[in-house]
């Protein structure tokens, strides 16, 4: 009698796990079956969207967040190379995830004695917006790459980028570069000119605080810097 107690419980664990895993698998097939779907249709909502409508919602009851999907094509190519300039300059080079982009941020973190650089991709970005949240921890962070890998065989760069321009949080509740191109500029996000596209691309770390403070000091100048090497990344 005695022995057959811990045979159980080495049971019910094998069980528990075997459940975990399937649970697992299954979380990512559904992943997956979204990223399918994102080929051909714009997303509705996206995680990073939601939270932000509930912490609008908490003040407003009436908030509604700005965001208007346009086509590849209706995006001005100033926005494309300024974004990649400033986020991912290694974009159409890398399978999802830029490893010397990793290391950098590494040697830069640890310089600093804190975290200054992530090392993200567009492609960790667009999947940690589409399905996960801000909040830094090492599951989350695993979950994001196992997407982005994923995102990266579904998807083509065309469409990873189409799909990030049109996604990205641009201010208090603004998204995507249509929406921020009317909201900072008056004028579609074809229409954007080079100084313009700098601009938002050097609002994308912090777009509600910029939202909120206007064009720093550190704003302009981080712009100017975008403006000055945007010419020299490749878009796809």
């Amino acid at each position: 009698m005695p022995t057959s107690r811990p045979r159980r419980w080495t049971r019910r664990l094998w069980q528990l796990l075997a459940l975990a895993l399937v649970a697992l698998v299954l979380l990512q097939l559904w992943f997956a079956a979204w990223l399918f779907w994102y080929r051909s249709h714009p997303p509705l909502e996206t995680a990073f969207m939601a939270r932000e409508l509930s912490r609008l919602r908490d003040d407003n009851p009436q908030a509604r967040l700005r965001y208007d999907w346009v086509p590849y094509d209706q995006i001005s190519n100033h926005l494309k190379r300024a974004v990649l300039a400033a986020e991912d300059t290694r974009f159409t080079q890398h399978g999802g995830i830029d490893w010397d982009g990793v290391k950098h941020a590494i040697e830069r973190n640890r310089e600093a004695g804190d975290t200054v650089a992530g090392g993200s991709t567009i492609s960790q970005q667009l999947a940690k917006n589409l399905f996960l949240s801000s909040r830094r921890s090492y599951v989350r962070k695993g979950q994001e790459v196992v997407i982005t890998l994923m995102l990266e065989q579904v998807l083509d760069k065309r469409r990873i980028l189409e799909l990030y321009l049109n996604v990205a949080e641009w201010g208090e509740g603004v998204f995507g570069a249509e929406a921020a191109a009317r909201h900072y500029f008056g004028k579609p996000a074809a229409r954007l000119q080079p100084w313009e596209a700098a601009d938002l691309a050097a609002r994308l770390p912090r777009p509600r605080y910029y939202d909120r403070n206007g064009r720093t000091d550190w704003l302009r100048q981080y712009s100017g810097i975008i403006q000055a090497r945007m010419y020299q990344v490749p878009i796809p």
